[in-house]
């Protein structure tokens, strides 16, 4: 699994006081779920960013945001941003926080 490892502990440094943060490796990266729900993620070095079906356009306008595309076929509400997106903390926590609002408007996880 390919994934950033600096980066990935910029974003756990992000989460740290989250109490039910947990992480998964799946898409071939490492995802970061936030109370069962997939918040972002790592593949290689981009960021992925879970930013909602209202958030999708205008963040895709932002420098280096791009359409998360890994099976071909852009991912309406997610977007990839490229480590130039992410250099600074403060952009990276942006970034971070925008899933964080998201991911927390959805409505909870049924337990199986």
């Amino acid at each position: 699994m390919a994934y950033d490892e600096g980066l990935a502990e910029r974003v756990r440094e992000y989460f740290t006081d989250q109490l039910f943060l947990e992480e998964k490796r799946m898409f071939g990266g490492l995802c970061f779920m936030l109370s069962g729900h997939m918040c972002c993620g790592i593949d290689d070095e981009l960021l992925m960013c879970r930013v909602g079906p209202k958030a999708y356009h205008a963040c895709l306008a932002m420098p280096f945001a791009k359409p998360m595309d890994f099976t071909g076929k852009a991912l309406k509400g997610f977007v990839y941003v490229t480590e130039e997106g992410i250099a600074e903390d403060q952009d990276l926590h942006w970034w971070l926080g925008l899933c964080q609002q998201f991911v927390s408007s959805l409505p909870p996880k049924k337990k199986h």
